[in-house]
């Protein structure tokens, strides 16, 4: 049966989104800080990230705040916690994750009404994480253990159990072959629909991209539907692909991310050499910082424009940090701090591990076992971060 036409026109798309991009962001300061990346590469344009340590030039997320962190499956099923958005990753300053993600922590720890001495102490346990990560590098993000850790363990239990079916039923409602139109998924023009076939049939390498598939010439466009998905990429082509693969009797069915990449804001390393396109960009930078998520990602170009395309599997999920004690709080900044660590340091050899260590250990006061440079940062972060959401809300929200 055919399905109902659904959802904005293209052209009329982008205040549709802008729209929902600006409710999402006013349901908290956290969500705030989540979707509004650009303030952040405000403040270290100003001359306030000239204060951080200058770390090794390597790959870094870019936009590391605690959403983009969580569990992610490998063509063969196997989970780790790694770092699962890459949009903004360029060569830069580690540093610059680091503050990222103090950020994202301390509003958590205020979204939970957590007092103020506990982002103290999340600021130094991230500290202690990361550096564990630089020290031990093969130890670092093993399962997460003890009972202040529950929340990111009932995540990756949750992430282990979880089957194609599943993922069906949370993001299309159904094990059937179709994609209901709705509040999420809007029905294409009929150029997207052709580009995205032609895309799909075209590609190199895209069935043995597909959980390890090998067979040619079988792969099918079943659906497809542009994906209102996410905060801070809203407003860029967004696709949801239900592919099938082999004959109607024996058919397994995969679901794509087709996903416009744009030029970086986050800052880049002087002298850093990047891949020009940015689909290239995004995927280099994954299979370096995230190789379970980056080995199921490919750079193409769809409607004239750099895209990456990525199989989802459904033992990707996102870290929640809502309602936390304080004893989760301080705990999931040591193992989320320890994730970014392990992700970095995969791109240093002993000696830059071992320098870059030294440098994040100066500068440590007496009431605070973390870096001076770190407090601040964060400290002013969420003051202008709390005032920007809040001015948010009355022109927003309130509208």
């Amino acid at each position: 049966m055919k399905k109902k036409e659904v959802g904005p026109t293209p052209d009329g798309r982008l205040a549709v989104l802008e729209a929902n991009r600006r409710l999402k962001m006013a349901r908290s300061a956290h969500a705030y800080v989540r979707g509004n990346t650009l303030q952040f590469y405000d403040w270290l344009a100003t001359g306030s990230g000239d204060r951080l340590p200058q770390g090794p030039p390597i790959w870094i997320c870019g936009d590391c705040h605690a959403g983009n962190l969580g569990p992610v499956a490998n063509a063969d099923g196997k989970v780790e916690v790694e770092i699962r958005d890459l949009d903004q990753t360029v060569i830069g300053n580690p540093a610059h994750d680091l503050v990222r993600l103090g950020l994202s922590l301390a509003t958590a720890a205020r979204g939970s009404d957590l007092p103020g001495v506990t982002t103290a102490l999340m600021l130094e346990q991230m500290v202690v994480g990361y550096s564990e990560a630089l020290s031990s590098p093969r130890k670092a993000g093993a399962d997460p253990e003890g009972g202040n850790l529950q929340p990111i363990r009932l995540i990756l239990e949750q992430a282990l159990s979880r089957k194609w079916r599943h993922l069906a039923e949370e993001r299309i409602e159904d094990v059937t072959p179709v994609i209901p139109l709705g509040s999420r998924f809007w029905a294409l023009a009929e150029s997207e629909r052709s580009a995205i076939e032609e895309l799909l049939q075209k590609t190199a390498g895209l069935a043995a991209l597909l959980s390890g598939e090998q067979e040619k010439g079988t792969l099918r466009v079943l659906d497809a539907a542009y994906w209102m998905k996410g905060c801070s990429s809203l407003g860029r082509l967004r696709f949801a692909v239900l592919v099938g693969i082999g004959k109607a009797s024996k058919r397994r069915y995969r679901l794509l991310d087709i996903k416009e990449a744009v030029c970086a804001a986050a800052p880049s390393a002087r002298g850093g050499e990047m891949p020009e396109d940015n689909a290239e960009r995004v995927v280099t930078g994954a299979r370096a910082l995230s190789p379970f998520l980056g080995e199921r990602m490919m750079a193409a170009r769809l409607l004239r424009r750099p895209v990456v395309v990525r199989e989802l599997m459904p033992q990707d999920l996102k870290v929640e940090l809502e309602r936390l004690t304080r004893e989760e709080a301080v705990a999931a900044a040591r193992y989320l701090a320890m994730i970014v660590g392990r992700a970095h340091v995969r791109q240093m050899d002993l000696s830059t591990r071992k320098s870059w260590k030294a440098e994040l250990g100066r500068n440590r006061s007496k009431s605070l076992d973390a870096p001076g440079w770190l407090w601040r940062s964060v400290v002013e972060l969420v003051a202008s971060h709390e005032a920007a959401y809040l001015e948010h809300c009355r022109r927003y929200a309130m509208a």
